[in-house]
C-alpha cells in the first residue's frame, strides 16, 4: 500500500518544526546563558566563585550588590547616563525627526544625494577623524561637558535615525496631510498632529536602539570624559574594575546591575523593537 503525498507532507513539516525548535534553543543558550551566570556569579561569595564559576550558588549574598553599587559610585555615573541617553534621543527624536520629514516631504534639491551621503558616512568608522575632532573639542571647551558628549553621540547617531524616520513617512498616505492643509492646517501642526502620531513606532524604535547604544557605549566617553564625575556608568565601571579586579562576585555584582535596566527595558518593548525594524525598511 502507496504512502499519500500528505504523509510525507507532515512528516517533512514535523521535522522542520523540530529543527527549529532545536537550532532555536541553541540560539537562547548562547545568548541567555552569559547573563545566568553572571546573575548567579553576582550573588556568591569570592571563594564560592572560584570554585563553583557555573553553578548554582550555596549561599546567597546580596550584599554584594550594595557594595559595589557604593564603591563603584554607580548612584552619580547611574545619573549621567541617564542624562546622556536622555539628551541624545531627544535630539535625535526632534532634530532626526525633522530632517527626516523634510527629505520625505519636501523633496529638495539634492536629497537623493544627501541619503547617500549619510548612508556613506554612518559607514565611516570615528577613529577616522578621533584626533582631529579631540583636538576640535578641546578648542572649543567641550570636553568633559554634557552638551559635548551628547553632541558626538547625535551625531553618531544621525544617520540611522533619519533613514529609519524618512522610511516611515514615505509610507504614510498624503492624502491625511492634505486634508488637514485643507482645514487651515499649518506645516507645523501637520507635523505634529498627522505625522507624529501616525509614525509614533519609528519614533520609538529609534529611541529605543539609540538609548541602548548610548547606555552601553564605552569608547567615546573614555576619551572625551576625565572627570570621575562626568562618567557613565560603563566608563566607572571600567574604573572600578581596575580597583577591585580580584573580588570577582563583587565586580559580577556591578556588571549585571549595569546591564540589568538594559535587559528589563528591552524585553519590555521587543515587540515594538522588532515590529519597528521590520516594518522601516529603508526606501529610497
Amino acid at each position: 500500500m502507496r504512502a499519500r503525498p500528505e504523509f510525507f507532507l507532515l512528516k517533512k513539516q514535523r521535522d522542520s518544526r523540530v529543527f527549529n525548535h532545536v537550532f532555536l534553543s541553541i540560539l537562547v543558550v548562547f545568548s541567555l546563558g552569559p547573563v545566568v551566570v553572571l546573575a548567579m556569579n553576582s550573588v556568591k561569595s569570592n571563594s564560592e566563585l572560584g570554585l563553583n564559576p557555573l553553578g548554582f550558588p550555596q549561599e546567597i549574598r546580596l550584599e554584594n550588590f550594595g557594595n559595589a553599587w557604593e564603591r563603584g559610585e554607580f548612584e552619580r555615573t547611574s545619573k549621567n547616563s541617564v542624562i546622556y541617553v536622555v539628551g541624545t534621543v531627544a535630539a535625535e527624536l526632534v532634530l532626526g525627526g525633522l530632517a527626516a520629514y523634510s527629505l520625505a516631504r519636501k523633496n529638495p534639491p539634492g536629497a537623493n544625494i544627501v541619503m547617500i551621503y549619510l548612508l556613506v558616512a554612518s559607514t565611516v568608522p570615528i577613529w577616522l577623524y578621533l584626533v582631529p575632532l579631540f583636538f576640535l573639542w578641546r578648542q572649543l571647551g567641550l570636553l568633559n561637558t554634557y552638551h559635548g558628549l551628547i553632541l558626538i553621540y547625535t551625531a553618531l547617531n544621525a544617520p540611522f535615525s533619519i533613514f529609519l524616520l524618512r522610511s516611515y513617512l514615505i509610507g504614510l498616505p498624503v492624502e491625511l496631510e492634505d486634508a488637514a492643509r485643507v482645514d487651515g492646517a499649518n506645516e507645523l501642526q501637520v507635523l505634529l498632529r498627522i505625522i507624529v502620531p501616525l509614525s509614533w513606532p519609528g519614533f520609538l524604535t529609534v529611541g529605543l536602539v539609540v538609548g541602548l547604544a548610548i547606555w552601553s557605549e564605552f569608547q567615546v566617553a573614555l576619551i572625551f570624559v576625565h572627570k570621575p564625575e562626568m562618567f557613565p556608568i560603563t566608563t566607572s565601571y571600567f574604573k572600578f574594575t581596575d580597583r577591585f579586579g580580584r573580588d570577582w562576585a563583587m565586580t559580577s555584582a556591578g556588571a549585571f546591575m549595569m546591564i540589568a535596566p538594559v535587559l528589563v527595558l528591552f524585553l519590555a518593548l521587543q515587540r515594538r523593537f522588532v515590529e519597528g525594524l521590520t516594518e522601516g525598511g529603508i526606501k529610497f
